[in-house]
């Protein structure tokens, strides 16, 4: 294989709605430019996406796989991403180290839920797009009703270049707006038949024609003034506008397939070869100091590792993007991100599971290496006189949580060692050991997405697990003022213990006056601030301790023990164990002797005092609440709009979006454990939705009733 320069390479991710036939497209185009022999199938397991083992068992893509293709002398390096939006991780990380988008449209539902959160995506990275209808061999395929869902979604942006002279089973001809020619072909697909537009559809041909040069020539000056001159455009003026329309998205070409029979697909390839953006003429990246990265061949090496793969036999499979410079084999590179350095002994274009060993890639091009000591995703290896890092790519927020745990609990540590070595994977697992709910969480995009962690643990890792129902994070603070007083006395032969704490407690908001006076029970306590912290809490809000102990009645060196002993109340809530907040705590007297008083006794004096005070200021429970957006299609709004009033949320608003609502709410981070599973039931998996943490509010009382009796029950029975 040669070496392929900036100028000749383009990077594409292939994306769209789960069963919308990326794999089936991926398949064709490598057995099109010669990769692979023969085509394989979904439903035989042996194509060159999908091959990973819960892949091939589930029969849908859960990684992006990165391949590549020869065409007219130009590489297409192309990325096929997973379509549940369980999976958008790979997605996301695909869109983020390519230059354009083509996305799949099932010729038999036309643009889904699916297709419309890829191309919010596409939106928010600003990378062009090409549609691509696909499967226009079934029997529920309506084209110009399709193509009619297309312009109401995305506007006349959408351009045909090519449209199917009948859909079906018997589809097997199209007309190219672009090249004014007729495409057929036989039972066996491939390479296709070329002939002139038959008079029949030259009408219709032309009239798209005249579109499709307007909508070209609209993206260039010089392009517009000779369409006003003539009313029409060359070829290759065409092919140009065409370009800088996808650069700056003012145009969304619309390209026609049946991949499954192989029919259209090297059409595909050759106009993303001779048209859409190379490398090179795509906005520039920038590092984390906010400079431009130019992808020039003669630059520094710096090489992007956005993907490891964990292979069978073989371990860690890297993937990287070169984003200036180039990398050869025996390249000496610098981790920017860990300090290690690292030889290059092997480098590899990609092909699924297959790989073709190259001697160097270039600036913009996309290959893999193995092998590689101290490298993880998100990483950047660095050549002499170069200093990059790259953080561009963003993930979502988690939407579905689960406590794990192995059964066979000496199978612990091998289960973090392997969730840790999965999330290289897929950065959107997310694992969190929370000291707080005392338990390991794992978060995920879906039910589906941990479902999928889950069999692999157990059939790869052969580690049996146990998912749970995670604790909620719940808070605790005081409404009111009020005092207590605790006395520690402990005598068992030689030095006893005591310590004696009188503190008030009170709700603490920022910018309060410092206290002065306090009338509790119809008593007066006067108070003369000698000392006051401020400690900012790691789980939010803050605890106030201030010292107004006069007259030597406690020695200021028991004041820390006395802040820790509260502390302690702090971190295991007096309610429910939770974390306590936004309280502020007044040491105002209490009584020390002379040979029996020390730290501890003052530990305990003021846990004692701070819990029977907390107990008795008005205690609440707070509970997190989370923005929440859900995108559903209107015939289903009614019945989420029902099944979140249920879940105790707050509609704040909805706006339409062609087609679909985006409702917004607040929600309790409680009500949300198993809202993807309940959303997906009631909308047939045709709606999404994001999650985002917005405040923490006061529990219903009823509620906070429930969460204080099962504490207290599960207190007696620890103390049994």
């Amino acid at each position: 294989m040669r070496v392929y320069q900036t100028n000749e390479i383009k990077n594409i991710a292939l994306i769209g709605s789960a069963g919308s036939g990326k794999t089936t497209l991926a398949e064709s185009m490598l057995f099109g430019s010669g990769i692979i022999k023969r085509r394989g199938t979904v439903e035989a397991k042996n194509t060159v996406s999908d091959y990973f083992p819960v892949e091939q068992e589930y029969g849908y893509s859960v990684f992006p796989t990165v391949f590549h293709v020869e065409w007219n002398n130009k590489k297409l390096n192309i990325i096929d991403c997973p379509g549940s939006d369980d999976f958008v991780g790979g997605t996301i990380t695909a869109l983020n180290v390519t230059d354009e988008a083509v996305i799949l449209i099932n010729g038999q539902y036309g643009p889904e839920v699916g297709t419309q959160n890829v191309f919010r995506y596409t939106e928010k990275l600003k990378k062009p797009v090409i549609f691509l209808i696909n499967q226009l061999d079934s029997d529920k395929c309506d084209f110009d009703n399709l193509v009619g869902s297309m312009t109401d979604i995305y506007g006349d942006k959408c351009v045909l270049v090519q449209y199917p002279i009948a859909t079906g089973p018997n589809f097997n001809a199209l007309i190219d707006v672009l090249l004014m020619k007729k495409y057929s072909w036989d039972e066996a697909g491939g390479t296709p038949k070329i002939e002139d537009i038959p008079d029949e559809e030259m009408e219709k041909a032309m009239e798209l024609h005249k579109r499709l040069v307007e909508a070209a020539a609209e993206n260039d000056e010089a392009l517009m003034e000779k369409f006003f001159e003539s009313e029409t455009l060359t070829e290759d003026e065409m092919r140009e506008g065409i370009r800088k329309g996808l650069v700056t998205r003012s145009i969304f070409p619309v390209f026609c397939v049946c991949a499954g029979k192989d029919m259209g697909v090297r059409r595909l390839m050759e106009f993303l070869g001779n048209v859409v953006p190379f490398v090179n003429e795509m906005p520039k990246l920038h590092n984390t100091r906010g400079e431009e990265v130019t992808p020039e061949t003669s630059a520094p090496t710096s090489v992007y590792f956005f993907k490891t793969g964990m292979e069978p036999h073989i371990g860690e499979v890297s993937y990287f993007k070169v984003m200036s410079g180039s990398i050869k084999v025996g390249d000496d590179l610098v981790n920017a991100d860990r300090g290690s350095k690292e030889r290059i002994g092997q480098l590899y274009a990609c092909a699924g599971a297959n790989r073709i060993a190259v001697d160097q890639l270039n600036a913009g091009d996309i290959g893999c290496t193995v092998k590689l000591k101290d490298v993880k995703t998100g990483n950047t290896l660095n050549g002499k006189d170069c200093e990059n890092r790259f953080d561009f790519i963003k993930y979502p927020n988690s939407k579905y949580s689960r406590s794990i745990k192995a059964v066979n609990s000496q199978d612990t540590e091998k289960l973090m060692a392997a969730m840790l070595k999965m999330r290289q994977e897929d950065p959107t697992w997310v694992v969190e050991q929370s000291k707080e709910l005392r338990q390991t969480i794992v978060h995920g995009q879906g039910e589906f997405h941990l479902r999928t962690l889950k069999w692999r643990l157990e059939n790869n890792e052969k580690i049996q697990i146990k998912f749970g129902d995670p604790r909620i994070p719940y808070r605790e603070t005081i409404t009111k003022t009020a005092r207590a007083e605790y006395r520690h006395k402990k005598q068992s032969g030689g030095a006893g213990q005591f310590g004696e704490v009188h503190l008030i407690v009170e709700p603490y908001a920022e910018g309060m006056p410092e206290p002065t006076t306090y009338k509790l029970n119809g008593q007066e306590f006067k108070l003369n601030v000698k000392g006051r912290e401020e400690i900012d809490l790691d789980w939010g809000g803050k605890l106030i301790f201030i010292n107004s102990v006069v007259g030597g009645a406690i020695d200021t060196r028991f004041m820390p023990a006395i802040l820790k002993g509260i502390t302690d109340c702090i971190e295991h809530g007096p309610l429910t164990g939770s974390y306590a907040r936004d309280v502020r705590v007044t040491v105002y007297d209490g009584k020390m002797h002379p040979v029996d008083s020390n730290e501890l006794s003052f530990m305990l004096a003021a846990r004692h005092a701070f819990s029977a005070a907390f107990k008795e200021a008005g205690p609440k429970i707070l509970e997190p609440i989370y923005d929440l957006e859900v995108y559903v299609p209107d015939d289903f709004l009614g019945d989420v709009m029902s099944d979140l009033q249920g879940r105790r949320a707050m509609i704040m608003g909805m706006e339409s979006e062609a087609g679909y609502q985006k409702l917004m709410a607040k929600i309790p981070l409680k009500e949300l454990s198993n809202y993807s599973i309940s959303l997906s039931s009631i909308t047939g998996g045709r709606a999404s939705f994001i999650t985002k943490f917005a405040s923490y509010e006061l529990t219903p009382n009823d509620i906070q009733t429930a969460l204080i009796e099962k504490h207290a029950a599960e207190m007696e029975n620890v103390d049994e």
